[in-house]
């Protein structure tokens, strides 16, 4: 049969475009971008592939726009099903950052996906940048055919995900203490009416003298939350990881309890930016990103203002988005260095707000809010405190529910800091969770050929199965 018009011809070229591996392609640069120094050999193979991906999708048209919308990737308004699912990963990393829509002229140059790579590399999911922002960092970085956005659902029938805001049942008696009595002071601040320097003396007493010392707490702050984690109850979260962190690299009691001091008051200056804002479930505009930015800033005048704190409490709130490297905000100069403290809470305020749900995006594994850390090492973050940090809460904390090689489940009961990818874990049923099989299994175990019986493929979250964790490690002697 002929098919003179080439309307065939034309129909199978649409088909057999695959945006998926142009996807592929740039988590893959990204990834490069992020472990290797500029110039390394790799870098330059990762920008040649996303570049000619990119010329094979386009072909001879002006150029492409790649949509993600609610999961379904669309090339040039096309739905691509098939494509979706293969790349279900990819879409997910992408939508983490805030990517739904990535839209390449025809007249791109490959040295504009190098600029792409860097920036995507740089970016974290804790970050929010509008639609504008994303665009003039990658103007001042030569982009000038890249675009990068995020989709707003316009219809009324889907809005965005809606969070509790802590979770429904707090475990640790101390802990809940905690988290009540930071409530309370927080809408204190809320009001400008600060809560005086014996209230949060009083809260930090709880916090570090008995909460911090609760393996449930500690579990419980540790695991993937569930919830919008507010900033109340994060500042208690990250208050409780300062202190661990501080234990672990080797600070003086006094020096600890500035710390958690700083690190419970890192972001009250969010106390004066509408929760609406905060809790934005689509992209910002212009005034209400700016809004957010200014939360360091509004912090510290608050804290200076304070008697009887820790003068180092308002340079942490002022400092805990500035980069290691100087970056961030708000800009004070990249030849500043923040204060060992303030880099300390910026290790912690990363982790825990990744491992928090928020009403624009779903909450990040323990493991990959690791892996997160670890490609801001040396940039955002200092690399030393981030060695230190994962090694006091490992990839896989106590508590997190995972799935190992053997396609077994099992609740991790027991980490270690010399090798935390291979903690202890109970063996449960997925069809009856209430019965655990009481099997303890040491995934640093090896068999006779020297490798690992088994170890972890993927952590999962306990809502997705009717595991009582708390009453698990509770029951659970290792």
């Amino acid at each position: 049969m002929t098919d003179p018009q080439g309307v065939l011809a034309e129909h199978e070229t649409e088909h057999t475009r695959d945006p998926g591996q142009l996807l592929r392609s740039l988590a893959g640069l990204k990834a490069a971008c992020a472990l290797y120094p500029d110039g390394h050999p790799s870098i330059d193979g990762h920008v040649e592939n996303a570049y000619g991906q990119a010329q094979a999708l386009i072909g001879d048209r002006p150029g492409v726009e790649i949509d993600i919308l609610r999961g379904i990737i669309n090339v040039d308004g096309e739905s691509q099903q098939q494509a979706s699912r293969i790349y279900r990963r990819v879409i997910d990393e992408l939508a983490a950052m805030g990517i739904d829509s990535i839209h390449i002229d025809a007249r791109v140059a490959p040295g504009e996906f190098r600029a792409l790579g860097e920036y995507l590399a740089d970016h974290h999911e804790t970050e929010r940048d509008t639609s504008e922002s994303v665009a003039a960092r990658l103007s001042s970085n030569g982009v000038a055919h890249i675009s990068l956005g995020r989709i707003l659902p316009v219809d009324s029938y889907e809005p965005g995900q809606e969070w509790p805001e802590a979770p429904e049942e707090i475990f640790d008696a101390d802990y809940r203490e905690s988290v009540d009595k930071a409530r309370d002071a927080f809408e204190h601040f809320g009001r400008g009416l600060a809560p005086g320097a014996s209230v949060i003396r009083e809260l930090l007493e709880v916090i570090v003298g008995r909460a911090s010392h609760s393996g449930v707490a500690m579990s419980q702050v540790l695991a993937l939350k569930s919830y919008e984690n507010l900033t109340y109850l994060h500042s208690v979260n990250v208050t409780l990881l300062s202190v661990r962190l501080g234990e672990r690299i080797g600070l003086d009691e006094l020096t600890r309890m500035a710390l958690a001091e700083a690190a419970l008051l890192h972001d009250v200056g969010k106390t004066r930016i509408p929760l609406e804002i905060l809790t934005k479930s689509g992209a910002l505009t212009d005034r209400e990103f700016r809004e957010i930015r200014d939360h360091p800033r509004l912090g510290a005048e608050i804290l200076i203002g304070l008697d009887g704190l820790s003068p180092l409490s308002p340079i942490v709130a002022l400092e805990h988005h500035i980069g290691f490297d100087g970056s961030g905000y708000p800009d004070l100069g990249s030849s500043r260095k923040p204060h060992p403290l303030s880099q300390v809470v910026s290790v912690v305020d990363i982790y825990e707000s990744l491992t928090g749900a928020r009403s624009y995006r779903d909450p990040v594994t323990p493991d990959k809010a690791c892996l997160t850390l670890a490609r801001l090492a040396g940039k955002k973050l200092n690399p030393a405190l981030v060695r230190a940090f994962v090694s006091v809460v490992t990839f896989f904390p106590i508590g997190t529910v995972v799935r190992t090689t053997l396609d077994e489940l099992g609740v991790v009961v027991r980490t270690f800091e010399d090798d935390t990818l291979h903690p202890t874990i109970l063996l449960v049923s997925e069809d009856e969770p209430d019965a655990p099989t009481r099997e303890i299994a040491d995934l640093r175990l090896r068999g006779d050929d020297g490798r690992h019986i088994r170890q972890v493929a993927e952590s999962l979250s306990a809502d997705d199965f009717q595991f009582d964790v708390p009453r698990i490690l509770r029951s659970t002697t290792v």
